[in-house]
């Protein structure tokens, strides 16, 4: 690990590769089962929820955001307090984004691969 620090770049971004490959696997991961504990309940709306489910993941890192800023950052005038959470809302806002589309293709999937499983005859 201390390789990582020393100088050494370009490990960082095969490190930064491997923990967005988990961050794909658990939110697919996550949304899948919520999805599929909907439709067992019966509750045929997933759509929304798929998104919303795995969105939820940004609602953490702003909040972890808005700690970060009252506990480790010293930033004195109104300006950069505006514009330390005008990008952490447009950080957050993609954020969710992308989980939200990873979350809604991995649940299509998951539903057409369950309902395609169904045999009428």
């Amino acid at each position: 690990m201390n390789s990582i620090w020393f100088h050494k770049v370009y490990y960082v971004f095969g490190f930064l590769f491997i923990v967005f490959i988990i961050l794909i696997l658990t939110t697919a991961e996550v949304t899948v089962l919520l999805t599929y504990f909907h439709l067992c309940a019966e509750d045929y709306r997933w759509q929304w929820r798929s998104i919303y489910t795995a969105g939820a993941s940004s609602f953490y890192v702003f909040l972890y955001g808005v700690f970060f800023y009252f506990s480790r950052l010293r930033l004195a005038s109104y300006a950069s307090l505006i514009i330390y959470f005008g990008w952490m809302i447009t950080a957050c806002l993609l954020f969710f984004i992308l989980t939200g589309a990873i979350g809604f293709v991995a649940s299509n999937m998951f539903v057409r691969r369950i309902y395609g499983a169904i045999k009428i005859d």
